[in-house]
């Protein structure tokens, strides 16, 4: 079934002056469950067909009358038509074969062509077509992402400088070299990093360099004082991260670098809200920058993510971030929709096409011409779907149920999935060429635990919201219960805190919510060693060896003892996290509780 479902996608063309052959050939090939199968009689009547469908086979006799096979397959190919062509004669020579294979002929066989022999060629034929089309596709969308990237590293307002294993500049962004024409006299190309930062303040830089090469593990920000040409001070923030090799090894180094200087320029740039995200954690803050940059650009994108982080509020942002804003924005959830119907609702149909279809139905595909098509949960899909949906991202163009005629569209595919497609490709339940198609970029999105403070933000503003629509005078959250939505690991995550907090409003009697009105789950669970007071190490097990205290337990504050598990872990917070046995947003708390100095962790 589902082989013939795909081959109903498929045109042929037929050509031949015999009439009894045309209609055998479209007899045979139309029982096999191909369509449509267009048939013409002379070489005019072909190059006219050749104008109405995108053919994936043709199959053309060596005689057309007044022109030839030949010349046929010469119009073929300077249309710039790259599909199979099988060529037909009855009198075989080894001349025309020759001249037939130079201009690309799929095959050359003698007639009488027996049915077996004209199906089975047939399907080899379109197995190579698919082959290439797969792989050009494959190449396009190489050539895509990196027009993204370059557009992405030029668009961004911080510096980024990317360099190779001996430590030689690959590529700069526009920032990044307005930045070393401030910082250094001479020129910038073909330099390296040791030659632009030789002065001896540059020293803690080029040490970091060295690590992450040596390491292959990131050194997160760190806080440098520099002079300028002209002896001004700037602060830089400094991100080292290893760019891994095919081994696994840093194949070079990627740094990421913000001006400091101006304190108020970097807080107007930190946003509490985002379209309608709310948050202003670290990650948020680089998620909305990513959307930003993605919008801008007409590709692909899959959106990832743990259910319940956002995945339908970022594909309305990248669109409102696009060209597209003021077109269509089509949402189609591809779970709740029957396998069944599921074609019907993204193609559309022809009435009569099949029982119960009593009118013809615009598919969602069409209603976003010009737009964009969001396909949530994309990894559901059966691999029938996935067949067609990978024809329509190649083509732009896709065939209605019951109609042979294509329909060409100019849409965005936007698509999100809360489960590990790469996995499934892996186990053979999704198909790594659309998975490659679908994936041009990734919008990761992340999980409620790791933002933070962004807890508090998202609370208040649901109670915000909530309260007054249940006519209730709930101005705020208590500490208790506040430290309780902290520790809990929110496998729901923002969408479980939102019906969380619902919960609460409804049942809440005063002005504040406390832990009487949290759910159970909630309450009763508990972090091992949470950090909400002074953090201890395992009193039944002697400390990790790669910890060694230079003073007893009982002088270490909770604030040294961050310090010292972020030292000894090369400032990793979640290695850290492990290392105290607390969660790993309770030390982003912490941290910025104890307004902890990280630029000391190199020191």
């Amino acid at each position: 079934m589902l082989e013939k479902q795909t081959q109903q996608q498929t045109a042929i063309l037929v050509v031949d002056d015999e009439e009894s052959l045309r209609d055998t050939f479209q007899f045979f090939l139309r029982n096999q469950g191909y369509a449509p199968v267009v048939t013409a009689q002379s070489y005019d009547e072909a190059i006219s067909e050749l104008d109405k469908y995108n053919f994936d086979l043709i199959i053309s006799d060596i005689v057309l009358g007044s022109h030839s096979g030949i010349d046929f397959l010469r119009s073929i190919r300077e249309k710039n038509i790259d599909c199979p062509v099988v060529m037909i004669t009855g009198y075989p020579n080894v001349e025309t074969a020759a001249e037939a294979v130079r201009l690309g002929a799929f095959d050359y066989i003698p007639k009488p062509v027996e049915k077996d022999t004209l199906l089975k060629i047939a399907r080899l034929a379109l197995k190579q077509q698919q082959l290439e089309q797969e792989k050009k596709a494959v190449e396009q969308e190489k050539e895509r992402y990196r027009v993204f990237l370059e557009t992405v590293f030029k668009s961004v307002t911080d510096c980024i400088i990317t360099v190779d294993a001996n430590l030689r500049i690959m590529d700069m962004n526009p920032a990044a070299r307005l930045l070393f024409n401030e910082l250094h006299t001479g020129p910038v190309d073909n330099s390296t990093i040791a030659a632009l930062c030789a002065k001896k303040e540059y020293e803690p830089f080029k040490n970091d360099l060295l690590k992450v090469l040596k390491s292959g593990v990131e050194i997160t920000q760190h806080r440098q004082e520099c002079h300028t040409t002209s002896n001004q001070v700037k602060v830089l923030s400094v991100c080292t991260a290893p760019l891994q090799g095919a081994a696994g090894s840093p194949d070079g180094i990627v740094v990421v670098i913000r001006d400091m200087s101006n304190p108020e320029s970097i807080a107007s740039a930190r946003r509490s809200s985002f379209h309608r995200f709310i948050g202003e954690s670290d990650v948020m803050q680089a998620a909305y920058t990513m959307i930003e940059n993605v919008g801008r650009v007409d590709l692909t994108a899959l959106i990832t993510g743990e259910s319940g982080t956002g995945k339908e509020l970022a594909a309305e942002a990248l669109h409102q971030e696009s060209h597209r804003k003021n077109r269509p924005l089509i949402k189609v959830d591809c779970t709740a929709i029957p396998e069944n119907l599921l074609e019907s609702e993204l193609f559309g149909h022809r009435k009569g096409s099949f029982t119960g279809a009593d009118r013809d139905r615009m598919g969602r595909i069409l209603q976003a011409d010009g737009g964009t098509l969001f396909l949530d949960e994309i990894g559901d899909i059966s691999h029938m779907m996935q067949l067609r949906l990978l024809r329509f991202l190649q083509e732009s163009t896709f065939y209605p149920v019951g109609q042979d005629t294509p329909i060409t569209v100019d849409v965005r595919v936007i698509t999100a999935t809360n489960v590990d497609l790469k996995e499934k490709v892996n186990k053979g339940e999704f198909r790594e060429d659309l998975y490659f198609r679908l994936r041009v970029i990734d919008v990761m999105l992340p999980a409620l635990r790791e933002r933070g403070n962004d807890i508090t933000l998202l609370a208040n503003y649901f109670i915000e919201k909530i309260a007054p629509k249940i006519s209730k005078s709930i101005n705020g959250i208590s500490d208790q219960a506040l430290e309780k939505l902290y520790n809990y690991p929110w496998p729901g995550n923002v969408r479980e805190l939102k019906n969380v907090i619902e919960r609460a409003c409804v049942l809440c009697e005063g002005p504040s919510i406390s832990t009487t009105e949290l759910p159970p789950e909630i309450v009763d669970y508990s972090d091992q060693a949470t950090i909400a007071h002074e953090p201890t190490l395992p009193e039944q097990e002697p400390a990790p060896q790669n910890i060694q205290p230079a003073f007893p337990d009982s002088d270490l504050s909770a604030a040294d003892r961050i310090m010292l598990a972020l030292k000894k872990t090369g400032g990793n917070k979640a290695k850290a996290a492990r290392l105290l046995q607390i969660d790993r947003t309770t030390l982003y708390r912490k941290i910025k509780e104890f307004n902890l100095d990280l630029s000391r962790l190199d020191m």
